[in-house]
């Protein structure tokens, strides 16, 4: 699986204040959190914690929820 990033989400908070990033990708979630330290709290260092789960980011989890109830829908409608 070369070039595709784990099914894992991460959420990124700040070490310096109450910050923290939604369940993101791994590279999404890196790059918010720097700009976040660019930002809020510039000449320091990116620190704090980092949350895991073994799921994929949640904004892909509902688009897939979504189509299958569609689709479902779609199978019931036709056996009518």
């Amino acid at each position: 699986m070369e070039g595709k990033e784990p099914r894992v989400a991460n959420r990124y908070w700040c070490g310096e204040c109450g910050f923290k990033t939604p369940w993101l990708g791994r590279s999404e979630g890196l790059r918010r959190r720097v700009e976040h330290y660019a930002r809020k709290h510039p000449g320091t260092s990116p620190g704090g914690q980092v949350e895991t789960r073994r799921r994929g980011p949640a904004p892909v989890r509902c688009r897939l929820a979504a189509l299958a109830l569609a689709l479902l829908a779609v199978v019931a409608a036709r056996h009518r």
